[in-house]
């Protein structure tokens, strides 16, 4: 394959600090400007930051095997790395009325002059700013997504925790009647389906579809199980509405699984069913089984880091929480007097992502809410907190990610649902029906 010169954009370097050897044998030129903008990422207490910092840090380690100007190989089997400055001549054929301050106007211009200096060679300029590669295809440059945080191809492929599976009539009886029931991989193959621990199955009779019964899916050498029996209606008078929350809740409840994932639009009721879970847990007619909540959310749709904001923790962390207020209000009536008091013993705690890092977190249910808005980075940073008897919940809406670092298929939330999805410690429901109201349902579907 022939080598190509490949002009990498800051947010490349922002997104993964590990991708200098991602890029095979081709030559890797980074224009000035890009350190420049890493330098001013590189004070955030986030994962953008920690990724500034790395990949600065890898910059300065490159520097001591040669001159960065002149290019230094990344070693065997890769390119070499070389720092480049927009070139005069480059600056003057941006198109009239282009800035030449602007960041990426002089990363295009850096990349107009090493196509000039090497003409026989592709150069292509590597961006996930869609209007980056936008412009510059408008100015005859090759562009690439960088796609290597993609943990799938797209939205349609993200594991959903939830399948059909047809079976013998026969079969769907001796499960109601509470006989072991076992599903088979070759009629897995033949149907198409991939079956993973914990995920769901609707068992549809070929005699007869309408004939079906919902059951948690273990391995081929076990049978399948049966969604846990109990009141369906918790302390606060909540209950599941539809299918998937029924299989939400069986994961949520289960003491065997630890983490939980929950995908569903606004509406579906994902935060709702974990919030009631974790209170029916701690002070419900199943409490003792952990001693708090804690709850948090990213505060990215401000763009602004937490202490920007007044006060202490709890009344910066307001304005991103209501949402949760709001729904633990809905739990425990309109009289916010036993949630303050919850609050103020700790049972109930408000806690900031920014400073998860370095807590080990036990004996508790912690549920981190719109999880589609934190980076690959940030979530293992979570999860890896969680320490003995402690369940954690991630719930949020990929259709809904206001963080510009990452998209549907490469989002924290997507990242962990894939890669967990084997894992016996783990399980994942995709929420499909809207049941806040019909007019956000239909909202949901249409706006």
């Amino acid at each position: 394959m022939a080598k190509k010169n490949l002009i990498i954009d800051t947010n490349v370097f922002l997104s993964d600090s590990e991708c200098f050897e991602k890029f095979e044998n081709n030559d890797l030129f980074v224009p000035i400007k890009v350190l420049e903008e890493l330098d001013k990422h590189k004070t955030r207490q986030d994962s953008v930051g920690f990724h500034a910092r790395q990949a600065i840090r890898r910059f300065d380690a490159l520097r001591v095997s040669g001159s960065l100007s002149k290019g230094v190989r990344l070693g065997k089997g890769l390119g070499v790395l070389r720092f480049v400055k927009a070139e005069e001549n480059a600056l003057e054929e941006l198109p009239k009325g282009l800035s030449h301050k602007s960041s990426d106007n002089l990363i295009l211009a850096a990349a107009l002059a090493i196509r000039a200096e090497n003409p026989k060679r592709k150069t292509i300029v590597v961006s996930q700013d869609v209007n980056m590669r936008v412009i510059a295809d408008a100015l005859g440059l090759l562009t690439e997504d960088y796609v290597s945080s993609q943990v799938v191809a797209s939205r349609d492929v993200i594991y959903e925790g939830f399948s059909k599976f047809l079976v013998d009539d026969f079969m769907v009886e001796e499960f109601y009647d509470n006989q072991d029931v076992w599903l088979y991989e070759e009629d897995a193959l033949e149907q198409g389906i991939t079956l993973y621990t914990n995920q769901y199955v609707m068992l549809v009779s070929v005699e007869n579809e309408k004939k079906t019964a919902i059951a948690r899916f273990i391995d081929w050498n076990n049978p399948i199980k049966p969604i846990a029996r109990r009141d369906d209606t918790f302390s606060w008078g909540i209950k599941p509405r539809n299918k998937e929350q029924k299989c939400g809740l069986d994961l949520l409840m289960n003491d065997n699984i630890p983490f939980v994932s929950m995908i569903g639009r606004a509406g579906s009721g994902k935060t709702l069913m974990a919030m009631a879970a974790g209170l029916e847990q701690v002070l419900g007619l199943e409490k003792g089984r952990y001693n708090r909540i804690i709850i948090s959310r990213p505060v990215q749709p401000l763009g602004k880091d937490i202490g920007f904001l007044p006060g202490t923790m709890e009344e910066k962390m307001a304005p991103w929480m209501k949402p949760i207020f709001d729904n633990m209000q809905y739990i425990m009536g309109s009289d916010r007097t036993m949630l303050d008091l919850y609050l103020e013993k700790g049972v109930i705690e408000i806690d900031a992502i920014t400073y998860i890092r370095g807590r080990s977190i036990s004996n508790a249910y912690v549920i981190i809410d719109e999880a589609q808005n934190l980076t690959a980075h940030e979530v293992k940073t979570i999860i890896t907190r969680i320490g003995e008897d402690t369940k954690i919940v991630l719930t949020g809406d990929i259709e809904q990610i206001d963080n510009v670092y990452t998209n549907e298929t490469s989002n924290g939330l997507t990242y962990a649902i894939e890669k967990f999805k084997e894992s016996p410690l783990s399980g994942h429901i995709t929420f499909k029906k809207g049941e806040r109201s019909k007019l956000a349902t239909e909202a949901s579907k249409l706006l």
